[in-house]
């Protein structure tokens, strides 16, 4: 068990490093790219968007990396999400792709109004509220929003990872890595995660982009 916290550490201390959008994301169309990093955050922030299903007060789903693309209007905005899982053992695999398993049920992501009004980075001190697009004013709570696509990252040991290839067909939103490749120092300007990125988007669905 130890292991596999200190394997979720690392994978977030490196996530960290990714910028406000997945290396490689391609935008949609030609709107304003609006990609926000909601996970991991600064541990000052203290609190960070989360997902969860309508109605629920406790269980809370937080994966080890989430991105954030707002899209839609004031009046009926919605996010689409780009999310990353480390997975130690394959109970854990298990696990977290039933999270995230197609569903009749809405999934709904959460923006806490302390995570809405920090600055965007370090290097930008725009709030984030002001980014999404979707909010004309300064909130006085979370923003609460209806996931439109999900494109999920699964990290997998090697030894899991070779076996998934050879005996498994991912769902059309999974994407797997070795998780080594996730905790390498150059992972962000590594061409083959960018170009695995890239296609974890709806773009890839379509013959061109309008």
């Amino acid at each position: 068990m130890n292991n596999f916290r200190s394997l979720d550490a690392l994978v977030r201390a490196r996530l960290q490093r990714w910028p406000q959008s997945p290396p490689g994301a391609v935008p949609r169309s030609a709107a304003p790219n609006q990609w926000l990093r909601g996970r991991p955050g600064a541990a000052s922030e203290g609190s960070h968007p989360f997902l969860k299903f309508p109605g629920s007060s406790r269980l809370r789903t937080l994966p080890d990396g989430l991105w954030l693309h707002f899209g839609g209007t004031v009046g009926e905005p919605f996010v689409d999400i780009f999310a990353i899982e480390a997975c130690g053992s394959l109970s854990n695999l298990l696990d977290k792709r039933s999270r995230f398993a197609p569903s009749t049920h809405s999934l709904l992501a959460v923006c806490p109004l302390p995570w809405l009004v920090a600055p965007a980075s370090a290097n930008d001190t725009t709030p984030r509220w002001q980014l999404t697009g979707v909010l004309r004013h300064l909130p006085t709570g979370s923003l609460v929003l209806p996931v439109r696509d999900i494109r999920m990252m699964y990290g997998l040991k090697q030894r899991h990872y070779d076996g998934f290839v050879k005996s498994q067909i991912p769902h059309p939103h999974e994407y797997f890595v070795p998780i080594q490749a996730l905790i390498a120092e150059d992972a962000v300007h590594n061409p083959a995660m960018q170009a695995l990125v890239s296609r974890a988007s709806a773009n890839a669905n379509f013959l061109g982009a309008p």
